[in-house]
């Protein structure tokens, strides 16, 4: 199944046949603006839909307000906007403003510009998210589609079956998961009495919804099905081809509030002044609805990542406000969800053969100049919109993606190199991530490397500096690293508050004048921890991650890309003309 034979539509849709508005959240202005350049460039290029209003929409300053805050901001921004009309308005709102901690090559662009391995040129995330969901506005009553900018939903329904949005409250998909996945997603409760199981659609209610439930809780509340004969597409894990039957939970993905629903929440919104804490758009948002709902999750902290003082107040007005909603669940008995959130799954799923790779029919070259005089790239490697010239190597499960790799350039199993320019001699080698920066710093254009395991977990912090030896960087602990570094221990190594120490804000990546140099540098710190050999960085002027982000340069980085795009171009040029 594919998401649509027609694709994205480049004319101007009718009336009620796309969306009215396609919007984009932002956690900050300079994130905004970095999505605000992009969209002008696609839709100068007309690699997007006319006639469609595209907007992104910034976070309020201060504290961070999660998906469930942005959407309630998204409302407020669409109200100053448009005024009344936008209640009559069809939107598809893709929740876009992380920092992509767990994959840092999307940090500085954004994950929903994050390119794919198909098209000519690639399609990014966006386009692939317009294209799956193509057929859902000429189905649906004026309201809102919530979606986030890291997962792909696939399914397959018949030919006189339609997935329609019309119904009062909240609409949400499920898709059959193995019971593990349901302790990291949200899952539906379905009411048995309606609930077959059988065939590739089915419209059901849902009594309640249990957010990253463990497994006893699914079993306690009824949500675990017996699954006939799972289908090759569901994803029932290693049962999916087995003729046994099979337990399985229905997990989330999309949801859908039709224009009640929506004023509802901006006046909660509106009457609650200033948020102050993350809400979770499905954690906090579909636990309050259904028949057999109850506030006991409103004083559940256990998978918050900082919980505030006013999250619980918050959590029970929601409660308040939303109880006794229906919960209408759409069952895709043939579909499958997947993340591509972390550098594990981005690998997975974009290079091994997964069943991703067969159903979106990803390419191992995707819009790139890829020479046959190289050698010869594996099948599983990844190679996005990028130029390598004769005689590099390229090992298996690897993706380059925006790069130019030079002859003498051997890239190992398993690794992300993006938004790089190498030129020397160089074994890269595997597992490693490795990720360019255009930074601006007293008006000039300098780059930034950073380097990384892509096991590395750049979310662990810790609090005190004594533990700083707990943090690991490429397997060894980042205590020994700093030794090796001439680097010491101590508040300024870290670009956050005192309480934040960790991959993210250590201040370890050298600034350069030039991408191949910054790359080079940055090599070399990693190459002094595998061969534990002293590489003096404390000459250097030295950025963290959180750093480069805050400094970035999309401009540059923007540059980069489009001259890469126009030499693949032109080669194609070429070698139609010499045909």
């Amino acid at each position: 199944p594919r998401p649509s034979g027609r694709g994205v539509p480049r004319r101007a849709a009718r009336p009620g046949q796309f969306w009215d508005v396609v919007a984009l959240t932002a956690a900050d202005a300079q994130q905004g603006s970095a999505y605000e350049q992009q969209l002008a460039e696609k839709l100068r290029r007309k690699e997007l839909p006319l006639g469609v209003r595209y907007h992104v929409f910034v976070d309020p300053p201060g504290p961070k307000i999660g998906n469930g805050g942005s959407t309630l901001h998204v409302l407020q921004c669409l109200e100053n906007l448009y005024g009344d009309k936008w209640t009559s308005f069809i939107v598809l709102l893709i929740h876009s403003g992380g920092y992509s901690q767990r994959l840092p090559s999307a940090s500085a662009l954004g994950k929903i510009f994050t390119a794919l391995p198909f098209g000519n040129p690639v399609y990014q995330m966006l386009e692939l998210k317009l294209a799956m969901y193509i057929d859902f506005p000429s189905h649906m009553k004026p309201g809102i589609l919530i979606t986030c900018s890291d997962d792909i939903e696939l399914y397959s329904i018949g030919v006189t079956e339609t997935i329609t949005f019309d119904k009062p409250g909240f609409t949400a998909l499920a898709h059959p998961s193995d019971l593990s996945i349901g302790t990291t997603h949200g899952v539906f409760v379905l009411d048995p009495s309606s609930f077959s199981g059988k065939g590739g659609l089915e419209y059901r209610s849902c009594r309640c919804f249990l957010h990253k439930p463990d497994i006893e809780k699914m079993r306690q509340c009824g949500a675990v099905c017996i699954r006939q004969n799972c289908s090759q597409l569901s994803s029932c894990g290693d049962h999916s081809d087995s003729e046994m039957d099979s337990e399985c939970v229905y997990t989330d993905s999309i949801f859908y509030i039709d224009h009640n629903i929506a004023k509802l929440l901006l006046a909660f919104y509106k009457q609650i002044d200033t948020l102050c804490c993350e809400i979770d758009a499905y954690g906090d948002f579909l636990q309050a609805l259904g028949p057999g709902a109850t506030q006991d999750y409103t004083k559940n902290t256990s998978n918050v990542t900082k919980e505030e003082s006013q999250l619980v107040e918050v959590r029970q007005k929601l409660y308040s406000l939303l109880k006794g909603t229906a919960l209408n669940v759409i069952v895709l008995n043939n579909s499958k969800f997947y993340h591509i959130g972390t550098t594990q799954e981005y690998l997975f799923h974009f290079t091994s053969d997964s069943k991703l790779k067969f159903e979106l029919d990803l390419l191992s070259v995707a819009f790139s100049i890829f020479s046959d005089k190289a050698e010869t790239l594996d099948r599983s490697a990844s190679i996005i919109q990028s130029i390598l010239e004769p005689g590099c190597i390229v090992g298996p499960g690897s993706i380059i993606e925006y790069s130019r790799i030079g002859p003498e350039v051997s890239v190992g199993n398993n690794s992300i190199i993006s938004g790089s320019y190498i030129n020397l001699k160089v074994d890269i080698p595997s597992d490693c991530f490795l990720s360019s920066l255009s930074v601006k710093i007293n008006d000039q254009v300098k780059y930034v490397s950073m380097v990384f395991s892509v096991q590395d977990n750049l979310k662990k912090n810790v609090k005190l500096l004594s533990d700083v030896h707990s943090l690991q960087f490429f397997g060894v602990s980042l205590l020994e690293c700093l030794d090796l570094w001439d680097l010491k221990v101590s508040n300024q190594l870290f670009s956050s508050d005192n309480t934040n120490f960790g991959l993210w804000t250590a201040r370890i990546f050298p600034v350069c004048s030039t991408l191949s140099e910054s790359v080079r540098m940055s090599l070399k710190l990693l190459n002094s921890v595998q061969h534990k050999s002293a590489f003096k960085l404390s000459e250097f002027k030295l950025l963290s991650v959180e750093e480069m982000l805050t400094l970035k340069d999309v401009e540059d980085m923007l540059k980069f890309r489009k001259q890469i795009y126009e030499e693949i171009c032109l080669q194609r040029q070429k070698e139609k003309s010499d045909l």
